[in-house]
């Protein structure tokens, strides 16, 4: 069997050279030259241009390589994982490092702690600024400093977790339904996404078993309850729903957030109900056998199949890898992703097409989501 723990060791120290700041797909607004003075829709065709492009022109544009809170955010909660499974080996000034970073750098003016994307981001109908805090952001940093509590039993990781709690439910809309409640994604304005409400969900239910508080949990299982009352008949869910009752349909990685979202609030929380287990099941069974070949090659956006996107490929990996029946498919991701989009520096390419390969070696897209998943596989190989 393949020991991963090679193509991990040569990510870290790529990331490491780095200092963990890099480039990412959506950075266009960075650039010095201000595309928003010429409208929003400059803004928008600028950006999804970039995204697309091939050739990194971002020098040109005066865009810099920055710290981008969510990837530290999987940095830190790898490399805690990574310390609890070889404690012969240290990685105390990387840890140490990432939580200071987060620490001393989060969104002010807030009930609580919390956190955005370190760039402007446009589209047809909304402006959201550089820093904006978001549930998304802020709930894969609360689950670094999580595990870094639980690593260093540090105080202060705790009271940060704590605010946290506080950003989630005093500052992000909650919208009541019949079936339960759903977290906006933002502080700007009330919407529904399935995956962004379910993360918020993992916060609280973390935050439950670290105080006990009952609302907590009240809040993380009546989150769960609306999402799977979304959740069709074949297994799969759709990326949202708007206040008239229509859905966004849009099956990518984000099935796998809400899998794994569902069954840790299950394991926080230390519940055990029927129709959460068979909600996992069936969301993982379509997500294996619609989402990805046998060869471990992920569809992009069901029904397109191109590009072969590493943040899928990353997620099948982390996803697959947390059940026994699945434990071998993650194994065919991993292999799949290793010998296809990693490169001979250690980075993971952004994109494979049909007829070339997009090589950018973004870091929170690429680099931190398969950073976490080679970690999440070497763990689960060693069970």
């Amino acid at each position: 069997m393949r020991d991963y723990r090679e193509s991990l060791e040569k990510l870290r120290l790529y990331v490491e050279k780095e200092n963990f700041k890099g480039y990412d797909p959506y950075d266009t607004l960075n650039s010095p030259l201000r595309f928003k003075l010429f409208g929003q829709l400059t803004a928008v065709l600028a950006l999804q241009f970039q995204k697309r492009n091939p050739v990194n022109i971002r020098p040109l544009l005066g865009i810099k390589k920055e710290h981008n809170p969510k990837a530290l955010g999987l940095f830190l909660y790898s490399y805690c994982k990574l310390q609890k499974l070889e404690p012969g080996k240290n990685y105390t000034a990387q840890i140490n490092y990432l939580f200071t970073e987060l620490q001393n750098n989060y969104t002010k003016g807030f009930n609580g702690y919390c956190w955005g994307y370190n760039f402007d981001w446009a589209s047809s109908n909304k402006y959201i600024a550089r820093y904006s805090p978001n549930i998304v952001v802020t709930a894969f940093v609360a689950k670094g400093i999580y595990e870094y509590y639980k690593l260093m039993q540090n105080k202060e990781a705790l009271t940060i977790l704590e605010s946290i709690g506080d950003f989630i439910l005093k500052d992000l809309p909650i919208t009541e339904f019949e079936d339960g409640i759903c977290f906006s994604y933002t502080t700007l304005g009330v919407d529904n996404c399935y995956n962004a409400s379910l993360l918020a969900a993992l916060v609280l239910a973390q935050l439950y078993e670290l105080t006990q508080k009952e609302s907590y949990k009240d809040f993380a299982l009546k989150a769960v309850d609306f999402v799977i009352s979304k959740q069709h008949a074949d297994g799969h869910w759709n990326y949202s729903i708007n206040e008239q009752g229509k859905e966004r349909v849009q099956i990518d990685f984000h099935q796998g957030y809400v899998i794994d979202c569902i069954a840790d609030v299950m394991y926080y929380t230390n519940t055990n109900i029927e129709k959460y287990k068979n909600a996992i099941a069936k969301g993982t069974a379509y997500y294996r056998v619609q989402q990805f070949f046998e060869n471990g090659q992920s569809k992009w956006r069901l029904p397109k199949i191109y590009p072969v996107e590493i943040h899928n490929q990353s997620q099948g990996i982390i996803t697959f890898c947390r059940t026994e029946q699945y434990a071998n498919f993650a194994e065919t991701v991993a292999d799949y992703t290793v010998d296809n989009m990693q490169d001979k520096k250690g980075f993971f390419y952004y994109r494979k097409l049909k007829y070339f390969t997009h090589k950018i070696p973004y870091m929170r897209w690429s680099q931190a989501w398969m950073f976490t998943a080679l970690t999440e596989l070497t763990i689960a190989k060693k069970k």
